[in-house]
């Protein structure tokens, strides 16, 4: 009886053991033979412009501050904020009672100094006649030489009291003249024609001058005729531009045209905020430079408008391309890391295909954890011992994907430039992006259908011309 239950059981777990073993045989084989839906492209030639995109602001190619050279109270405010001024148009005028008071001073001492000056000039040519005398008394002997010495030092001492009268006057010629340029200074004229863009100081205010200290900024002059925008860009962008290339400008205020403008000018060191970045250990901001570019139209701008600026750095044409999604990493053996991301953007450190702007400070990773953050990883990533990834795109080859290895050059908002790999007219997977970035390997069977979630536009495909 006991063998009987025991030849049972032995049997149920066996029929158990065959079935699972079954089911994970199928399950296997549908896993292996399971297809890939994907969409095509054709490699094809075109014409490809890199850009570098960019934010910043609209401000006045010339544009003066005005602040005082000396202290006191605003006793005429000629102007307002949004008026237009000629050079030479007066401004602002600060109480001159003081600096009148110091003129008047300055003056007395002068006409003193030049008082004494013309009494040094008379008791020297009285000294001078006496030593003439003096001196043909001793030749004829009719003085002694101690005599002659008296003459002769009253003399000296004469004419060193012209020069000293002469120096006194000179200082006191100064003096005047600094007053006389202060007192001037309470009159503040503008430098330009433009426009009051900016006016800080009311009427009674007291201001303080710019000798000593930093000043009041009392207004800001701005000829709005000639604007530039002036916009940050990322370290590992700025390499790429150069005074003379061309620009497309958005400006927020006017969204139904574009700009076109020219570099002028690139920072040779980055901004404040970068250099405030590369000083803290946890801070968040990347390192910036500041470009300049000029605003080829005329058009109502005003300083401060926000803008984003698409700079033309490299262009190629006629050469081989593929959408971006196309390509991606993977290891030699064609099984690389499954990433949750498309690592073309890594890999080459361009423009985002979906957005069409640039993204290279963040795939780098100054941008999201600081330039050390980003140092530690390139560290890490050193010390991996394994293989390493490889620049790949997958070509259709009847209904299976073939890895092909290739090297990149630029790229646009939508296609990479292939220098390497493929050949014109060849049918290149592109997307979709779980697909390119997870899920194909060499050999893998491949469909062709719409991505899985739309029946139009898909998300996860590269963008089309």
């Amino acid at each position: 009886m006991a063998n009987s239950k025991k030849r049972r059981k032995t049997l149920v777990f066996s029929v158990i053991g065959v079935v699972l073993a079954a089911l994970a045989g199928m399950a296997m084989f549908k896993k292996r033979d399971v297809m890939v839906t994907v969409q095509t492209e054709k490699v094809a030639r075109r014409d490809l412009t890199e850009i570098v995109t960019a934010n910043g602001k609209i401000q006045p190619v010339t544009q003066v501050k005005i602040s005082p050279e000396v202290s006191g109270e605003i006793i005429e405010l000629a102007v307002k904020e949004g008026q237009q001024v000629k050079k030479g148009d007066l401004l602002v005028k600060i109480k001159p009672d003081f600096y009148i008071a110091n003129r008047n001073q300055a003056e007395a001492g002068y006409k003193s100094s030049v008082a004494g000056k013309s009494t040094a000039e008379a008791n020297l040519r009285k000294a001078e006649a006496e030593y003439r005398r003096g001196k043909d008394l001793f030749q004829h002997k009719l003085v002694s030489e101690s005599a002659f010495d008296e003459f002769l030092a009253a003399y000296d001492v004469a004419q060193a009291q012209l020069t000293s009268a002469e120096d006194q006057t000179q200082v006191a010629k100064a003096v005047l003249d600094s007053a006389e340029d202060q007192l001037s200074k309470t009159k503040i004229v503008s430098p330009l024609a433009g426009t009051i863009s900016k006016l800080n100081s009311e009427l009674g205010e007291r201001v303080l001058g710019t000798v000593q200290n930093m000043g009041t900024e009392i207004m800001t002059i701005s000829d709005l005729n000639e604007m530039e925008a002036r916009v940050d860009v990322g370290e590992t962008d700025v390499v790429l531009i150069s005074p003379g290339q061309n620009v497309r400008l958005e400006v927020d205020a006017f969204k139904d045209g574009k700009f076109n403008g020219t570099v002028t000018e690139v920072a040779n060191s980055s901004g404040a905020a970068g250099l405030a970045a590369m000083q803290s250990n946890n801070s968040q901001e990347a390192t910036k430079f500041g470009v300049k570019i000029r605003i080829k139209e005329k058009e109502s701008f005003r300083p401060g408008m926000s803008c984003t600026a698409e700079i033309e750095t490299r262009s190629r044409t006629n050469v081989l391309s593929v959408p971006i999604a196309s390509v991606t990493t993977r290891l030699p053996n064609g099984k690389g890391k499954k990433n949750d991301s498309n690592t073309n953007s890594a890999a080459t450190g361009t423009n985002n295909s979906a957005a069409g702007t640039n993204t290279t400070v963040a795939v780098t990773g100054t941008n999201s954890a600081g330039t050390n953050t980003w140092l530690r990883s390139e560290k890490k990533a050193k010390q991996n011992t394994g293989p390493k990834q490889i620049e790949v795109v997958f070509l259709k080859e009847g209904d299976h994907a073939k890895m092909v290895p290739v090297k990149h050059g630029i790229g646009d908002d939508m296609y990479y430039e292939i220098v390497t790999g493929i050949d014109e007219g060849q049918e290149v997977i592109s997307g979709g992006y779980r697909a390119i970035s997870r899920d194909l390997e060499d050999g893998k069977k491949i469909k062709i259908g719409p991505a899985a979630g739309s029946e139009t536009k898909k998300d996860d495909e590269a963008p089309k011309p």
